[in-house]
This record gives C-alpha cells, structure tokens and sequence, in this order.
C-alpha cells in the first residue's frame, strides 16, 4: 500500500498548454466518475481542496499564465508533501506536471531524498521552444523541469531545484519528436518504449524501476497521461496515438506501484471529455486509480506458497 492514507484532490483545470479545447473539464469528470468515492471507500482520507483558478489566467495563453498555474500548483503539492499527505493533482493538460513537480522538487531538496518521475505518456514531453513543431507546452514540461534553456517565463524568479534527466523514466513511450529524440539521448533520460512492452511486457522494465527508487531512499512522481493507454480504451484525449497500453497492462502497472509503496505524489492529466464517449476513459481511469491506491480482487501472499503434491 501506499505510505499516506490521507489525499490531498487538487483540480487543476489549465488547458492554456494544449491548442485542443476541453481538457478543462478532466478534473470534473473525474469527480462525476466518482474518484472521490472509489478512494474513500478504499479506506483513505480524501481533502477535496477543490479546482484552481488563478488569477489573471482566464482567456490567455501566455508563458505567463502557465507560470500562474504553476506557482499554485507546486505550493500546493509542496505543502501536501510537507505535512506528509499524498497530493494528486488531476487536470487539465500535462503542462500542470511544471506545477506538481516543481513542488516536489522543493519538497524533496528539504528533506534530501532523490525525487524520480515515471511518466506513463505516449510522448516524450522534452520539447523545447526551439524543437517543438506546434509550441504547445504540454509537450515541454520534462525539458523545462530538467533546466534547459528558454522556459525562464514559467517559474517564479530565483533559484529553484532542477530535475535530474537521469532519474526520468519515460515509460510507453510511442511518438517522439525528432528535435526532442535528439535531446532525450544527449540528456541520458531513461526510455520503456511499447517495443520494450511488447518484447518483455510491463512487469520486468518496471520492477527495474522500483528497485532503482527504492535503492535510493526514493520519492517517486507519477505522471499518468490519458494517452498512454490505447484510444480503443480511452478516446477521451486530444493527442491519441495508436497501440498504446491495454487496460490490463496499464492495472498491472498501477498495482505494482500500489505493492512497491514508493508513489509519493500522482498526476492524472489529459482527459477531455469533449472528445470522450460517455465517460468511458473517466471511467477508466478512476478504476486505475483505484488500483494504485488499493483496490484488488484478493490479497495477494508475501510469499508465494508451494505447489501441493
């Protein structure tokens, strides 16, 4: 199980980094989908602290205006962490992870542990202004996060810790740009991509992970993305990309980081139910949610006892 039994609910509904509207429904439907419920049923605490809407934000798509964004997102996280809750943070698009990480990040350079990212995405996310094709930031957050050069407009002014490339593990990956392929290899950033998966499946690259985090007294950031699962399961996100995580696959994974207990704070991004069918991917991901805090069919043994004979 996971360490905190008390969650800190953070809707972050931004859709300024993406050029498709609707994302800013995700942390509503979420809510209808009946997250709440699901997590309290599993016995955790829940503090719904409800939807940010920073000031001066509304209407613009400004460096600017994500920078308000992320300013009262990474407090937010910040201050879960520091009194030792769980946040979870559910939008919105991915450039809501510049707010969750960056508090981790302030968070865990305090305390002095090492903070890793598993981000489960289609996409690798390390843009930058220069290599994007479109300019949308949800698909820059990782570079910004890890220091390079341009994205100054997003954070306050002054210091601030820097995520380690190194400690990055993109996981599904199955659409990279080629600017980003380039800068991804030169920063040593960590790749399971679906060929990966297909060759060797989710259990052994993942596992490889967990045991990296746990070695090193750890906090690891989970950073799941609507499109990481295939879009026959989860239409419901405006950048799909054919043959991505089954439902299977994707509550495996979910339930091996709920055994680890090494998920200190979670981001559900990209959900737009503009584009969904019914509900169905809010649905989904409620139910992979539930996993990670919990949720199982039967208790599993430590130890796996022997076969009678």
């Amino acid at each position: 199980m996971l360490s905190s039994s008390i969650i800190k609910l953070v809707g972050a509904p931004i859709e300024i980094g993406t050029s498709e509207p609707g994302a800013v429904m995700g942390p509503a439907a979420l809510r209808t989908a009946g997250l709440v419920r699901v997590l309290q049923d599993l016995g955790h605490t829940v503090h719904d602290l409800g939807e940010l809407s920073p000031d001066g934000t509304l209407g613009q798509r400004t460096l600017s205006a994500i920078r308000a964004w992320t300013t009262e997102i990474s407090s937010m996280v910040e201050t879960a962490l520091d009194e030792g809750h769980l946040p979870v943070v559910v939008g919105g698009d991915h450039s809501l992870s510049l707010g969750s990480i960056d508090g981790a990040l302030r968070h865990c350079a305090r305390t002095g542990r090492p903070l890793f990212v598993l981000w489960l995405d289609a996409h690798a996310d390390f843009n930058t202004l220069e290599t994007s094709p479109s300019g949308n930031v949800h698909g820059m957050p990782l570079a910004a996060l890890c220091g390079e050069p341009g994205f100054e407009a997003l954070f306050e002014a002054g210091e601030r810790p820097l995520l380690d490339p190194a400690r990055v593990h993109l996981f599904g990956l199955r659409s990279i740009d080629a600017g980003e392929r380039a800068l991804v290899t030169q920063r040593q950033v960590n790749i399971v991509d679906m060929r990966t998966i297909d060759e060797f499946g989710v259990v052994a690259p993942l596992r490889r992970i967990l045991d990296r985090v746990a070695a090193a007294n750890g906090h690891l950031h989970a950073s799941f993305d609507v499109d990481f699962l295939d879009p026959t399961i989860a239409p419901g996100v405006g950048t799909t990309v054919p043959g991505g995580a089954t439902f299977r696959e994707a509550h495996l994974i979910m339930e091996m980081l709920c055994d680890s207990g090494l998920v200190g704070s979670l981001d559900v991004v990209e959900l737009n139910p503009f584009l969904d069918e019914r509900g169905r991917s809010a649905r989904v991901l409620v139910e992979l949610v539930a996993s990670l805090f919990g949720r199982r069919i039967i208790d599993r043994p430590t130890e796996v006892p022997p076969l009678e004979t």
